[in-house]
């Protein structure tokens, strides 16, 4: 398991009983987690210091209940990069800290390449790959289908002083834009995906992972370019396995170019815990 090991503004506290404890900058939030079975408590008193808990409804949903004085929004800082935070519905904050992990490889391996790389990222929500691609030097097209996180997006990209790189934002159903751009001759260096289990594009087309990503991935072949870089997918979906991933690069991308294919989860470590905290999945293919 590859752990988000380097955050200083961002801390798991503790877990328990379903819900983990979270630092974010100075304001400490809990929020339910699934993978969270178990009922003891490491750290009682870290408990006391909660400033927002995020409420499950039975009828499904939630809200936010704040204990203290939160802001709408604020910001956390990765390294170089700078992340623009709110309470948003169905207890999210707008980042993914374990990403990280992946923001750290996709830095290093564009630096690394010594040429401009065109990036494409998919269903790429506020932008945490997008941020960390542009800041690494590639041009970037991020593709969501959410006006709001489009809009979101640009001000992380405002945030971390990057609005002198290139970054083409497209509010679209990911499928439909894949295909214009095979139509168009577009090619990419990268492509990174996060798709969710299930969804609906900008004109309600409906998206099922395990039946729409495959054929996602195939397309996406057709507009890597004769070199690229490597080739990432995220994933979230309960009960799929790294080796899915893992061998669907293998049948797609692999059979364009020959790499190295390689699949695994990503967790975040509980702070002066053994405790690690599952979460999500990734499989990749890069260049030798």
């Amino acid at each position: 398991m590859k752990l988000a090991n380097e955050w200083k503004d961002y801390e798991l506290l503790d877990m328990a009983s379903g819900m983990k404890l979270e630092r974010w900058g100075k304001y400490v939030l809990s929020r339910p987690d699934p993978q969270i079975i178990w009922k003891e408590k490491t750290f009682k008193e870290k408990w006391k210091n909660l400033d927002a808990k995020y409420i499950r409804s039975n009828k499904g949903g939630g809200h936010w209940e704040n204990v203290n004085s939160v802001p709408e929004n604020w910001q956390i800082k990765y390294k170089d990069l700078t992340f623009n935070i709110k309470q948003m519905g169905f207890k999210h904050t707008g980042l993914f800290p374990e990403q990280a992990v992946n923001w750290d490889y996709m830095i290093d391996k564009i630096k690394k390449s010594n040429r401009k790389i065109k990036v494409l990222n998919l269903f790429a929500y506020t932008g945490g790959a997008t941020v960390a691609c542009a800041y690494a030097g590639a041009d970037v097209v991020h593709v969501d289908s959410s006006k709001g996180m489009i809009a979101w997006a640009k001000e992380n990209i405002a945030s971390s002083n990057l609005t002198d790189r290139y970054v083409r934002f497209i509010v679209d159903d990911v499928i439909k834009f894949v295909k214009r751009e095979i139509r168009r001759g577009n090619k990419y260096d990268a492509i990174v995906m996060d798709p969710p289990s299930f969804g609906r594009g900008a004109n309600g087309e409906v998206w099922n992972i395990e039946e729409s990503l495959y054929e996602l991935v195939e397309l996406c072949v057709q507009v890597l370019s004769d070199n690229p870089l490597f080739f990432l997918i995220n994933s979230y979906t309960t009960g799929l396995s790294p080796k899915v991933l893992e061998n669907v690069l293998l049948l797609t991308v692999n059979k364009k170019v020959s790499g190295k294919i390689t699949s695994g989860e990503i967790g975040l470590p509980m702070t002066d815990s053994n405790l690690v905290l599952p979460c999500g999945i990734y499989g990749k293919w890069e260049n030798k």
